[in-house]
């Protein structure tokens, strides 16, 4: 598995707001449905906690990882876990991330399977 995104996931599934602060910048650019897209680390990060808050427990699996060239990446991952008051949640994600040189994320873009749970 591609380092960066082994390390990633390891923080993003650490849960820990703290672990995932290393990741971003106040140029990098997300888009994780239902939410829109946004930029800057304060809005990113307080975007996964409010998805952290979500669940009683949740975990991201990553299947696939297919190198695009100039660190992008696209990614597949299984995602299980808890929502609160909802019961089991599971779904499959692909992802798209860009890395700076530095290492930073650049652009992450996630899309879902099923998008039922968001409703």
């Amino acid at each position: 598995m591609n380092c960066k995104i082994s390390h990633f996931m390891q923080d993003l599934n650490s849960l820990n707001i703290e672990h995932l602060e290393k990741w971003f910048t106040d140029e990098t650019v997300i888009w994780i449905p239902p939410a829109k897209e946004i930029s800057g680390k304060t809005r990113i990060l307080a975007l996964f906690r409010a998805i952290f808050r979500r669940y009683e427990k949740i975990e991201w699996r990553v299947s696939e990882i297919f190198a695009l060239g100039n660190d992008k990446y696209f990614y597949q991952t299984n995602s299980l876990g808890n929502m609160n008051g909802k019961g089991t949640y599971e779904n499959e994600i692909c992802t798209i991330i860009h890395f700076s040189e530095s290492g930073k994320i650049v652009y992450l873009s996630d899309y879902f399977k099923d998008t039922r749970s968001f409703n």
